[in-house]
């Protein structure tokens, strides 16, 4: 069997660049002084670092990839409701009712990998 480095790479680079923008609003919100809002996000982004290299499919073969992305994507909407409470509220963050539909792309992982399993 091949050691599948390519998806290997893809799984972790993928979800990092995922969270790259929680990572960079931290250390944006240190710089400015909201140590808080910084520290927070700091520990969110590795959070979503361990729960990345926890749920890795590989590590994991017989789970269907939907069960494995759960943790990561429940990491990923506590990142964007702690984004929104680092600005104030809703309003301040820029984002008004129709915005929920901008996150529905989101969920095509579930729909294109679903049942799929390391195995497969």
């Amino acid at each position: 069997m091949t050691k599948r480095r390519g998806e290997k790479a893809g799984w972790i680079v993928g979800w990092f660049g995922g969270f790259i923008w929680v990572f960079l609003m931290s250390i944006m919100w240190v710089v400015m002084g909201k140590g808080i809002e910084g520290i927070t996000g700091l520990a969110l982004t590795g959070l979503g670092a361990v729960v990345v290299f926890v749920s890795a499919p590989w590590k994991h073969p017989m789970t269907p990839y939907w069960k494995l992305m759960l943790p990561v994507y429940a990491i990923f909407g506590v990142s964007v409701v702690w984004a929104v409470w680092s600005f104030g509220n809703v309003w301040e963050a820029g984002l008004r009712w129709w915005a929920i539909f901008l996150l529905f792309p989101l969920l095509l992982p579930f729909g294109t990998l679903g049942k799929r399993r390391w195995n497969d």
